[in-house]
């Protein structure tokens, strides 16, 4: 006799069978709120703790910030100029005159190709992304490092990183985008991988260039993390239930 047949198992199954129930459904890779609800949410509860834990150490000076400026410093004085002249052409990648003209290209591209979910997860995440980065940087009020000999001149607010946040965001919708259309495993993980380079190499760019600390683009990345696991999520969930809703067309009635 099994474990599953033990009396006593058999017992606490029957006992508890409405949260048993309610676990299963949220582990099941079928149905709107089941596997892909839960992972988006547990996507969002760790990133959101990490943003949490890095924003305290912002607001109270402790040792992280203290590690963000021997980081700085370290870096700037040991700029050399190729590798300056290749940080400011992929920091591009990530501005708002980049990410802005590409979501545009591609957001009519989904509408021409009528993939209307695909637009709304890409439109959502990056503009609702670059608005609720502007709020937090207005929050947080966090002023940008200072050097004696800038490679660039930049203004505004430093944490969260802008570019970082774009990057996340951008580069993550799209390759949420593409992983759906992609039948391969080992082409899914490169888009990954790619996609994960992309935004790591503009957050280091951005600190190399001095125009931010270690900490305002981590803290950038876990904030993207977070925003595009509600988009993503949201609007998944919302494809699934259009579904559900049409194979069962009496449950409207």
């Amino acid at each position: 006799m099994g474990v599953i047949d033990d009396p006593r198992v058999a017992a606490l199954r029957r006992r508890y069978a409405r949260q048993l129930a309610f676990v299963q459904a949220r582990l099941s890779p079928e149905g709107y709120l089941g596997l892909y609800l839960t992972i988006g949410a547990l996507i969002l509860i760790v990133s959101a703790w990490f943003f949490g834990g890095i924003s305290e150490d912002v607001l109270h000076n402790d040792p992280l910030t203290v590690t963000d400026l021997r980081f700085s410093q370290w870096l700037h004085v040991r700029m050399i100029a190729p590798l300056t002249t290749a940080m400011l052409l992929i920091t591009y990648f990530g501005s708002t005159l980049f990410v802005t003209g590409a979501t545009l290209l591609i957001g009519l591209l989904l509408l021409w190709r009528r993939q209307k979910y695909d637009f709304v997860t890409m439109v959502v995440s990056v503009v609702g992304g670059t608005l609720l980065n502007v709020l937090l940087k207005s929050a947080f009020h966090r002023h940008r490092p200072s050097f004696n000999d800038p490679v660039l001149y930049v203004s505004g607010y430093s944490f969260p990183s802008g570019h970082t946040m774009a990057a996340t965001v951008f580069y993550g919708a799209l390759a949420v985008i593409l992983i759906r259309k992609l039948n391969s495993w080992s082409w899914r993980v490169l888009v990954v991988l790619l996609a994960t380079v992309m935004v790591l190499l503009i957050a280091f760019s951005r600190v190399y260039l001095g125009a931010h600390y270690l900490s305002d683009v981590l803290g950038a990345i876990a904030e993207g993390v977070a925003w595009l696991a509600i988009s993503v999520t949201a609007v998944e969930t919302l494809r699934r239930r259009k579904i559900r809703d049409r194979r069962e067309p009496s449950r409207n009635l």
